[in-house]
């Protein structure tokens, strides 16, 4: 069996290493606005920044579900009236959050790591779920609620410590911005692409041609995209059309899907905010540098790029600076 599908069928089976004792948690005192802290518009990728993109780029088998599951069972959590933070599978390299109040102000949960702060907004009454993408360490989780204009308000926060099952753990499972789990035909799709080869490599060889030769890059979408958009993977997979930030995710979850780790990455293509993918296979380990499959190595994978036909660019590793991974 392919050594990547075995690490990830076998989370299925590992034991949840979680640091219930090893938590520090409660609502803060807070040091300005009246007694609570306060979080100013942060700078983390919260999906507004593909709005600029425009100028820039131009009878099926069933599916074998091989994606490892994400659920909020409660073993860890901290809890308050508004909201709750469930750490329960950190060593599966994820947490998730709830908002249980009703509001109609933005909630934002800020995920702090031991190397990069991330910011996402969530909706009031869903599980979300946060990958823990800077590995083992120390991380903070709190989440805001907006009290005025760019200033929120924290309502609940955790920490914990992170001791990951493997290193794939964060990036094979669904999360909010790459959410397969709610995608059964982009699932389904993945696996007919992938069925004639065992082979990870060439599994994702299938899945890049098809994202790069199916989808067409929507300008309309780019020019009026709001902050907070997330793909819809199906979606993008029935209409086959999309702004980077769907490129990435789709290709992205569709691997995932499949047992191939992959990262879903934000950060900027020569001046422009950007999303794009790299991938990990047992033969090459993880692949970061240029967008080029010759049969035997990847490089750095960026769908929308050489969907454009962009190959110059997409070639040279030096155009691309990753900020964020997901």
């Amino acid at each position: 069996m392919n050594i990547i599908k075995s690490i990830a069928l076998g989370c299925l089976c590992a034991v949840m290493l979680c640091a219930c004792g090893n938590t520090e948690s409660g609502t803060e005192k807070a040091k300005t606005n009246g007694g609570s802290a306060v979080l100013e518009s942060s700078g983390s990728f919260d999906g507004s920044g593909i709005a600029n993109e425009a100028g820039v780029l131009s009878i099926a088998p069933a599916a074998i579900d091989l994606y490892l599951d994400i659920d909020a069972p409660g073993t860890c959590e901290e809890r308050s009236d508004l909201a709750v933070i469930d750490y329960s599978n950190t060593g599966k390299g994820y947490v998730m959050v709830q908002y249980t109040g009703e509001t109609d102000r933005k909630i934002k949960t800020q995920l702090e790591g031991p190397e990069t702060t991330y910011t996402y907004n969530i909706t009031p009454g869903e599980w979300n779920a946060f990958p823990l993408s800077d590995g083992n360490g120390e991380y903070r989780i709190t989440v805001f609620k907006n009290v005025e204009d760019k200033k929120y308000a924290m309502i609940l926060t955790t920490s914990c410590t992170v001791e990951l099952e493997d290193e794939f753990a964060p990036f094979i499972r669904p999360n909010q911005y790459v959410n397969y789990k709610d995608a059964p035909n982009t699932r389904t799709q993945a696996a007919v692409l992938c069925s004639g080869s065992s082979d990870a490599m060439e599994q994702v060889r299938q899945v890049y041609q098809y994202v790069i030769e199916n989808l067409e890059y929507d300008y309309e979408l780019a020019r009026t995209v709001q902050s907070g958009y997330l793909p819809d993977l199906d979606h993008v997979l029935e209409t086959g059309r999309g702004i980077c930030f769907d490129y990435a995710a789709l290709m992205t979850g569709m691997l995932r899907s499949q047992g191939v780790p992959c990262k879903l990455v934000v950060g900027y293509a020569g001046d422009a905010y950007h999303a794009w993918i790299s991938v990990w296979s047992d033969g090459t380990g993880w692949v970061d540098n240029v967008v080029y499959f010759d049969g035997n190595s990847w490089q750095r994978m960026d769908p929308t790029f050489a969907s454009a036909g962009a190959s110059d660019f997409v070639g040279d590793g030096d155009n691309y600076l990753p900020k964020y991974f997901y």
